[in-house]
């Protein structure tokens, strides 16, 4: 609880949130597209590559394992990306929520796209979609009171539990 709600205003750590805020204070370089210098795909999370799209962790998750499925053309018009890039695209989102079920068991899934800044889009120029697992109960207090996220596992322990699972998808 914070001090205004009437609980002792302590402190919740979460170190890792630095890197967002002061990466936000700069130009905003898209994390959809290939740096340069090229970065290792552990480095970036990215689990999959395909011919036109790839399919990467959300460093900064809603829920554990939430997956987002990019096209590597960098636009942010569904109807701008050619048709084998679309339709690539949504077969990933289909085999990654396939893959979210079998290894890790949710009960749902929140599969989206935000199109444009005033959709919400954080990358509004690179068009991606989440795909973020549920599972019942998975709001509590933190959630819906503290407006905090508890993520109850390491991202780099979702890689690599995930990982196994995008290869064989690889050799299909």
């Amino acid at each position: 609880m914070s001090a205004a709600s009437g609980g002792e205003g302590r402190p919740l750590w979460a170190p890792w949130r630095i890197e967002y805020i002061e990466r936000s204070r700069g130009p905003l370089v898209c994390i959809f597209c290939e740096p340069d210098p090229a970065v290792a795909d552990r480095a970036r999370l990215i689990l999959f590559r395909g011919r036109h799209a790839f399919v990467l962790l959300n460093r900064y998750p809603y829920a554990a394992a939430h997956l987002m499925v990019a096209p590597y053309a960098h636009t942010g018009k569904l109807h701008a990306l050619a048709p084998d890039a679309r339709a690539e695209v949504m077969a990933l989102v289909a085999e990654s929520s396939r893959i979210l079920e079998a290894t890790y068991a949710c009960e749902g899934l929140n599969v989206g796209a935000n199109l444009g800044k005033a959709a919400g889009a954080g990358f509004a120029e690179h068009l991606h979609f989440h795909i973020v697992p549920r599972w019942s109960g998975d709001v509590n207090f933190m959630t819906s009171i503290g407006e905090i996220r508890v993520i109850p596992t390491h991202i780099e322990r979702t890689y690599d539990e995930l990982l196994p699972a995008f290869r064989e998808l690889g050799t299909r």
